[in-house]
């Protein structure tokens, strides 16, 4: 069981990337305030991380940032429907998100968070789907162009769709 642990980033890689990504989920915070919607920052705050700081992970690429959440949420509104909003209601969507975001070719886990918290806290759809969508694809493109700023920066995405 040796191995090594990755090499540490070099100090202006980990701060434009930290930057980025936190750059971003303000940006969504104000957008929640603005929208007077709650914003997912523990699910969107995972996936920032993945964009930002491990940019050629499958997990990161857009396909399965977008269309991840997407999943989770849908999975987190039918099992609410079908069970009460309890904790083995959410670990139960969060199950079967991981099913459809592996069946679909979207590998993304922070997208299980977003299962778990549309069971707990039931949102309403009709606001909260567009703004997910909204959000993650904030996530991305701020992913892109974050990739692009700083030269030595690995560019995002390693593929779109």
């Amino acid at each position: 069981m040796a191995g090594r642990a990755p090499a540490r980033p070099a100090p202006g890689a980990a701060v434009h990337s930290v930057s980025a990504a936190t750059a971003a989920l303000l940006g969504l915070v104000g957008l929640g305030a603005l929208l007077h919607e709650p914003v997912l920052i523990p699910p969107l705050a995972a996936s920032a991380a993945l964009v930002h700081c491990a940019p050629a992970l499958p997990l990161a690429q857009p396909r399965s940032v977008v269309v991840g959440h997407l999943l989770g949420a849908g999975a987190g509104y039918a099992v609410a429907a079908a069970a009460s909003g309890s904790a083995w209601a959410a670990a139960l969507a969060a199950g079967v998100t991981l099913a459809l975001t592996t069946l679909a070719r979207t590998p993304h886990s922070p997208a299980c968070a977003t299962a778990v918290v549309v069971v707990l806290q039931a949102p309403a759809p009709g606001r909260f789907v567009p703004l997910l969508l909204g959000s993650t694809v904030l996530l991305v493109l701020t992913a892109f162009a974050a990739s692009r700023v700083r030269r030595a920066a690995p560019k995002y995405p390693a593929y779109w769709w």
